[in-house]
């Protein structure tokens, strides 16, 4: 069973006093960022259940304040990196929805162009370095980007976001290691949503102050509490100080949870509606917004107009996706592989013509008319003209008259 909100809550220093209020514009925006995310993400879950988006599904409904507070901490030349489930990181990282929305969808104009869906958000441009599937498998190469930073002598930092699960992750300890040794300017930031998939962290952590896991490796922890944007942002800016200006990578662990399940194929069997609903009354959306009412930022009325213009812009980048085309088959080698002189030799092999080439030269169906004929042709089926026969019959016959038992066919 997870524990309370009640019982999770709380910074590791002495002072517990609410993190003050950021100036006006950057309190109401914060607030427009996160109401963004929340209606994105029941907009994805919608369109998921009618097919339009393919893969895996993870949502972040309820981790608003985590990726915001954290990202808004951030200069423009720091990087970024996260995990699966990322949508709303690129988002807070300024990728605009309709880019995020096609990737989703597999268009050629999404962010990753359409070749990383929803587990692989990407952009280079705002230093949003992804959304990665393996689970742990972005800490080694967060350690990475600091260790670039140093030999560059630039004053860059990385934040690096990750579930509670992946702090099991043999990833984890070499990579809290290597960043103390060599002194790295990285903020480690773990999302403790309280489950690991449908694991229970008392039931997959042997230490549940996640905080406390990096400590032995010379990388120091704290908490922050992860339903509040302003908690969350006074903490990661502090780590990112320590981090850039002393050399010290930093643990943080934000208290936070899922309102949904684990991917859109969780049926949730191992918590509770209770739970669940007793997490709901720390929203972080609303307790945000009634800060922002009490202290005179935005009345109710502001707070519903920025609702309205979330759906609005939501509405928006479903018809950007929906418009864009899917990407060409000529283009399915397209960015992966680093083509040039310095290499000799094929790159990939495509199968999918009669005649073997290589798959860098799919561009080439373009100008070629017969291989676009051979393309189709084989997309068609190994069997396509061929007269069905009954399977008794059939045996499965391969090209050239045998059968895969090696035998001939009749």
């Amino acid at each position: 069973m997870a524990t309370t909100p009640a019982a999770r809550r709380g910074r590791n220093q002495s002072d517990d006093t609410p993190a003050p209020l950021p100036g006006q514009d950057a309190a109401r925006e914060w607030l427009e960022t996160m109401l963004l995310i929340r209606r994105f993400e029941e907009r994805a879950g919608e369109l998921y259940a009618k097919a339009k988006i393919g893969g895996f599904l993870h949502l972040a409904i309820g981790e608003e304040a985590t990726i915001v507070g954290a990202a808004r901490a951030l200069r423009d030349s720091d990087y970024l990196i996260s995990t699966y489930r990322s949508h709303g990181h690129a988002i807070a990282r300024g990728t605009p929805p309709d880019k995020v929305m096609a990737e989703l969808f597999g268009k050629q104009d999404g962010c990753s162009r359409g070749r990383g869906g929803s587990m692989h958000m990407f952009d280079l441009q705002r230093r949003f370095m992804g959304g990665y599937g393996i689970v742990g498998g972005n800490l080694p190469i967060a350690a990475g980007f600091g260790l670039s930073a140093d030999l560059l002598r630039t004053d860059d930092a990385t934040l690096c976001m990750f579930g509670d699960g992946a702090s099991n992750q043999g990833t984890f300890g070499e990579t809290m290691n290597l960043a103390a040794l060599w002194r790295l300017p990285v903020v480690f930031m773990v999302s403790n949503n309280q489950f690991g998939m449908g694991t229970a962290l008392a039931r997959h952590s042997a230490v549940t102050d996640l905080r406390r896991k990096g400590e032995s490796f010379g990388v120091p922890g704290v908490r922050c509490d992860g339903m509040d944007v302003a908690d969350t942002h006074r903490t990661i800016v502090d780590a990112l100080h320590r981090a850039r200006d002393e050399r010290q990578p930093v643990l943080v662990e934000a208290v936070t949870y899922r309102f949904r399940g684990h991917s859109m194929a969780d049926p949730e069997e191992y918590r509770t509606r209770e739970q669940v609903a007793e997490w709901r009354r720390r929203d972080p959306i609303a307790l945000w917004s009634a800060r922002l009412i009490e202290a005179g930022v935005l009345d109710q009325a502001g707070v519903d107009q920025l609702d309205a213009d979330a759906v609005a812009k939501v509405d928006e980048a479903v018809a950007f996706a929906d418009a864009s085309p899917f990407p060409t088959p000529e283009s399915l080698y397209d960015d992966v592989y680093v083509l040039g002189d310095q290499v000799r030799g094929w790159y990939s092999v495509d199968e999918r013509s009669p005649g073997v080439h290589r798959g860098e030269h799919e561009r080439e169906m373009d100008v070629d008319p017969r291989m676009q004929e051979e393309y189709d042709q084989h997309a068609a089926g190994p069997h396509a003209g061929i007269e069905e026969r009954p399977a008794d019959e059939a045996q499965d016959v391969a090209p050239g008259g045998r059968t895969h038992d090696g035998e001939r066919g009749g």
